[in-house]
């Protein structure tokens, strides 16, 4: 029984194994920005709105109300950044539901990918937001004896990140075989339609903890921070 689109080897090019994993992954970043192009291709004030196109409209209304709901602010980058995250996971597990598609979510190494990604983005976004010298004082709060800790902390974020999707992912998939086996014809209904919830809670809790970090480190600075970040630009 294979558990994990890693195992399951899709095809080979020069020599090196492509996985289900790496297949499905292009096949979710496409059908994404496909949709994308196809419902804004005739977006312009002139051009009456379509269902399609007001569903997005909700859907990404909803994505910025949370970010501003928990940022207090407006900030178009967060929104893509978290968003495109949001809507790349919860495709993923949605798409369980087609018969021979693996969800890439429910590898480490892509839900480990996703987290090197948030921890990426958080001082990336915390330079742009206080400059180099403002953010990297945030590590020397309170005092300097809290470096290490506070290093530490940024790391673990990012495993448990990585750890709770895909364990929640994987999990759902272990318990699916187990009542597969049990009871081949009830069960699995059962389980699909509880891991489509399970799939669309993942991705609402790993977007919104990736609005929370990347929110902390790009907050208003303190008069302090707000005067050297001014200094160095």
């Amino acid at each position: 029984m294979e558990l994990t689109p890693d195992d399951t080897i899709i095809f080979t090019l020069g020599g090196i194994a492509i996985n289900a994993t790496i297949v499905n992954t292009w096949v979710i970043m496409a059908l994404l920005t496909g949709v994308s192009v196809l419902i804004t291709r005739n977006l312009r004030p002139d051009v009456p709105p379509n269902r399609w196109r007001t569903t997005l409209e909700v859907i990404v209304g909803l994505i910025q109300s949370q970010i501003e709901e928990i940022s207090q602010r407006r900030d178009g980058r967060l929104l893509y950044f978290t968003g495109t995250l949001f809507l790349f996971i919860v495709v993923s597990n949605l798409l369980t539901v087609v018969p021979g598609f693996d969800s890439p979510t429910a590898s480490l190494s892509t839900t480990a990918a996703l987290s090197l990604s948030v921890l990426v983005a958080v001082p990336m976004f915390g330079i742009g937001s206080r400059g180099v010298r403002g953010y990297l004082r945030t590590y020397l709060e309170p005092s300097v004896f809290m470096l290490p800790f506070n290093i530490i902390g940024e790391v673990s974020r990012g495993i448990s990140l990585a750890i709770r999707l895909y364990g929640n992912i994987m999990s759902g998939a272990v318990i699916a075989a187990i009542l597969l086996g049990v009871a081949p014809f009830f069960f699995p209904v059962v389980m699909d339609m509880l891991g489509l919830l399970t799939g669309v809670i993942q991705a609402y809790i790993f977007a919104i903890l990736a609005t929370v970090y990347i929110s902390s480190a790009t907050a208003p600075a303190p008069p302090d921070d707000a005067k050297n970040a001014k200094e160095q630009t």
